[in-house]
């Protein structure tokens, strides 16, 4: 659906699964977003994940690396029902994950920065929202890059997080 100099961005299929699958279960990566998932939690995020599509025409999508074709994160933006009021909640909320291969390659930049220039040219919202773990200084220095800035502090899965508010330009 997306081409970037070195990455597809594309709505997650069946076939993604395993890979997917790598990427959620990896410690590393999953350090500040709770934890490694089993196979039964990645499998339902898949199916979440394309279910965004089908049902609200937008969602997170897949990246996928042009040059060895390996699934390198997920990007974009959805509607969570975190029921963090009336301030979050309404609004797409961004959403971003890469794979320890891809981290300090710009992989992120790159592909979060197309998702957000899709979202902006195919949806009405002016408004979009992210929640980011104060400790994951990678996210929020990207976070501020593409615009986003903090408004508050919210519990979520036993951690605080900050969310963050970006007024298209």
């Amino acid at each position: 659906m997306i081409e970037t100099e070195r990455l597809l961005l594309r709505p997650p299929v069946l076939d993604d699964f395993e890979a997917c699958y790598a990427l959620l279960s990896d410690p590393a990566v999953m350090s500040f977003i709770g934890g490694p998932m089993s196979r039964e939690e990645s499998w339902h995020r898949l199916l979440r994940y394309a279910g965004h599509w089908s049902l609200l025409g937008y969602g997170l999508f897949v990246i996928i690396e042009k040059e060895s074709g390996r699934l390198l994160g997920q990007t974009g933006l959805a509607d969570f029902h975190r029921g963090f009021g009336e301030m979050f909640d309404p609004y797409p909320e961004a959403a971003w994950i890469t794979a320890t291969a891809a981290h300090g390659r710009g992989i992120a930049a790159e592909a979060v920065g197309a998702a957000h220039a899709w979202i902006d040219a195919n949806r009405p919202q002016t408004r979009t929202v992210c929640i980011i773990n104060p400790n994951n200084t990678a996210s929020v220095r990207l976070a501020g890059k593409l615009g986003y800035v903090p408004f508050g502090q919210v519990s979520y899965k036993s951690a605080e997080v900050t969310m963050f508010e970006r007024i298209r330009p």
